[in-house]
């Protein structure tokens, strides 16, 4: 099957590579976010001893060889992947960054115990097929964490930004990116093969007091418009503006743009795991 280009990997990397110099000003939220997905780590009580960090903005990595984890960082960015590993304690272990697209990964089946994704596995064209290549890497019964941002993530900028368009031109651009569903992650786990799946949903409370700020942190998070069919023309002048006046006409004097978060967490097949209690193949006939 054919997989749809929906991002252009040009434009993610270098949206990626230019963050690296502005994500500083959004660490903070980075890191609450990352510190959400490191908790599910802690809860787990084993040792990992080889971990995939994928798009984890140096965050992932740092706090990986922090807990004495090896770890290879993969990113479409090499910057990214370098950015905060350097900064690990010189008693870490070591770490390998590799820069490449994240629609093929490139290792062989069961050379993981660990693979972690923070707020990047929306950008994979063919998310299907990574979940399921993730399970393929993944050594027997280890552990796949992750969190990707889920609808209604954006909607106020989507709907600001149609109507200003709309309103100017007649017509709409796309220029926020497609998110998945808490449901629709919840049956690719399941499909991908992975056992004993767990879908949370965490919602990270941010307000913004103009859309000019707004559009700087997404600028610092490498998180801008990188789609295929987006419009390669600049838009009208009065476009922001516009959509500027809608977000921050509030009596508060301030605009809410929650971050909705799916936390994915499963495990590569294993016999040793814990079983679902099989259906009974002959009717049960009571005996009263």
């Amino acid at each position: 099957m054919t997989v749809p280009l929906i991002f252009d990997y040009h434009a993610v990397r270098q949206h990626r590579t230019r963050a690296v110099a502005q994500q500083k000003s959004i660490t903070p939220l980075l890191e609450a976010t990352a510190d959400i997905l490191l908790d599910r780590l802690d809860d787990v009580s084993r040792r990992f001893t080889s971990a995939l960090d994928i798009g984890g903005r140096g965050l992932i990595t740092k706090a990986l060889l922090q807990r004495d984890i090896p770890v290879v960082s993969l990113d479409f960015s090499i910057d990214f992947s370098l950015a905060q590993a350097k900064k690990a304690p010189s008693s870490a272990p070591s770490s390998v960054a590799i820069c490449a697209d994240m629609d093929t990964l490139p290792f062989k089946a069961h050379s993981f115990d660990l693979v972690m994704a923070h707020l990047s596995l929306h950008w994979v064209n063919d998310l299907p097929g990574i979940l399921r290549q993730i399970c393929h890497i993944l050594q027997p019964d280890g552990l796949f964490l992750a969190s990707i941002p889920i609808v209604p993530t954006l909607q106020p900028l989507r709907v600001a930004l149609e109507e200003a368009e709309l309103a100017l031109r007649g017509g709409v651009s796309p220029r926020i990116s497609p998110l998945p569903t808490h449901y629709s992650c919840v049956t690719l786990m399941q499909r991908a093969g992975f056992a004993l799946p767990l879908i949370d949903r965490e919602v990270v409370n941010i307000r913004y007091r103009t859309l000019r700020a707004l559009v700087s942190d997404l600028r610092a998070a490498g998180e801008t418009n990188a789609l295929t069919l987006r419009d390669r023309t600049p838009p009208p002048r009065a476009l922001f503006p516009l959509a500027a006046a809608t977000l921050e006409n509030t009596e508060e004097g301030y605009f809410a743009t929650p971050l909705h978060m799916a936390i994915l967490s499963g495990w590569a097949p294993d016999p040793s795991q814990p079983q679902t209690q099989k259906t009974l193949k002959t009717p049960f006939k009571p005996s009263f």
